[in-house]
């Protein structure tokens, strides 16, 4: 049995589709069972057991990771991630899961410029100490979350960053949980470090000047500070200071350390990743308002 933790989440979500294309039979967990989770319904129902848990809830998690095998272990960032993931990882321990599947994150250094990276290095320690069987992947930048520019793009036709003509990478969701099936299915991908990114690194001005064609609308790339953008998001988008401050520190990180793919993807599950013109073109309607 794989216990897919956040299965309402991008990542968990695509994990979950992933495994249910493969036969394979899954445990869902959610903080609201009673809401349907998207693709377990229909002809996949059998396969799926839907279950309560909070990884606040250390009772929750001994019960739902009851009789299972593996366990899939990705949680929103938060100032309480190294907390709350550690519990997890005890609990999984302690009632017999013998394999977990981590989303961490790249640059997971103990020094690393990104406060949410340094806590995802003392996940990966622990787990390390914990001795459980165990894969680490550490996807960059989800292209999902491009769907955030869209207000701005739609209402302004701009796009704000900080990186300016910094190669940045993407990857789908998608392909995330391809990854992750692929290592909570097969022996041979089980116990590695793999970093995830899509097939190019794509700058935003490149990205405003691809939607501007895609659109047929004029979409420009808007250059600000570090402490411009911190502002603008915690004032206009209402962003915790936490995550305003995330935001701008993946940013300059982009800028000092030039980001580039990795082969990853291809490597583990034998196709390229889908690209970023793809999903654009996918979610055009997003972008045309």
């Amino acid at each position: 049995m794989i216990v897919v933790m956040g299965a309402t989440g991008a990542t968990g979500n695509a994990l979950l589709h992933s495994l249910l294309a493969r036969g394979t039979s899954v445990r869902a967990l959610t903080r609201t069972p009673r809401t349907p989770i998207p693709g377990t319904t229909g002809t996949h129902r059998p396969l799926v057991e839907v279950r309560y848990a909070d990884a606040a809830d250390p009772h929750s998690l001994r019960t739902a990771f009851r009789g299972a095998d593996q366990l899939f272990l990705t949680m929103a960032n938060s100032p309480a991630q190294v907390e709350l993931e550690t519990r997890v990882i005890d609990i999984a321990a302690h009632t017999g899961i013998r394999h977990i599947v981590k989303i961490s994150a790249p640059a997971a250094e103990p020094d690393s410029p990104v406060a949410v990276s340094r806590g995802h290095h003392a996940v990966e320690e622990h787990l390390r100490a914990v001795g459980i069987t165990h894969t680490v992947l550490r996807p960059y930048a989800f292209t999902q979350n491009l769907l955030r520019l869209a207000p701005g793009v739609v209402a302004q036709g701009v796009i704000l960053g900080t990186t300016g003509d910094a190669p940045l990478n993407h990857i789908d969701c998608r392909d995330i949980g391809d990854v992750a099936a692929a290592a909570l299915t097969r022996p041979d991908v089980a116990g590695g470090v793999h970093t995830l990114t899509g097939p190019e690194a794509v700058s935003y001005p490149e990205i405003a000047s691809r939607l501007t064609a895609l659109t047929g609308r004029p979409i420009r790339y808007v250059h600000l500070t570090p402490e411009e953008l911190r502002d603008r998001l915690v004032r206009d988008a209402r962003m915790p200071a936490w995550l305003a401050d995330h935001v701008t520190e993946i940013q300059r990180l982009a800028v000092t350390r030039p980001e580039t793919p990795t082969t990853a993807v291809t490597d583990v599950i034998g196709r390229p990743p889908r690209t970023l013109d793809a999903f654009l073109h996918e979610h055009q309607a997003h972008f045309r308002g």
